[in-house]
């Protein structure tokens, strides 16, 4: 994986568990390394810095501490990778609800650094890439749903047949360069405003 002058922000109360992670990043292409010690203002410092990948290591946080570095974590669109000390299946889901793309339990060492990092960002992406889909998806259904309820109107208005009432959509998009989708939110959209 490629890491050209990649941004890592670290984030970690203690400098000397830090270092360990700097450590583990020895050998990336020149890295430009922040590393965050203050929980105050944490989610501004870390969108001045705008990182490629956030690392951040907790040790034994409380739960107060735990749900305030999830509501960082929900906020950043990065891939994140989260070391703690110990875990439960709550703090798991929670973790994973929350995008944490690796939740590393009791697996602080130099050595698991780098792999850990290619972890983070291969889900991150993979993540990304399905929501991306979900959403295209979900588009393209709205935009179905929004031709079917046009067809009706047409249907009902013009007493037309469903296909009749496609081809006068689909004329009047080619007509004026423009999606069916398109000239049926606008049928759907006129419809609605006689209504009211």
């Amino acid at each position: 994986m490629q890491y050209d002058m990649m941004k890592v922000a670290i984030i970690d109360e203690s400098p000397a568990r830090a270092s360990i992670i700097e450590d583990g990043l020895a050998g990336l292409d020149e890295p430009e390394i922040h590393v965050l010690t203050k929980r105050h203002g944490l989610l501004a410092q870390i969108e001045a810095i705008a990182p490629d990948i956030v690392l951040m290591d907790l040790g034994n946080p409380s739960r107060d501490v735990l749900e305030e570095y999830f509501a960082v974590s929900r906020a950043l669109a990065r891939p994140i990778a989260m070391f703690v000390d110990e875990s439960d299946d709550e703090a798991i889901a929670e973790a994973i609800n929350a995008g944490v793309s690796a939740y590393v339990v009791d697996g602080l060492s130099k050595n698991r650094i780098r792999p850990l990092l290619d972890l983070a960002v291969k889900r991150f992406n993979a993540f990304a890439r399905l929501e991306n889909d979900l959403k295209e998806v979900k588009g393209k259904l709205a935009e179905r749903e929004t031709t079917d309820r046009a067809k009706r109107i047409l249907m009902d208005s013009k007493n037309l047949t469903e296909p009749e009432a496609y081809g006068e959509l689909r004329r009047k998009a080619m007509s004026s360069n423009k999606r069916v989708a398109e000239i049926a939110e606008a049928v759907v959209t006129a419809f609605e405003m006689m209504g009211d």
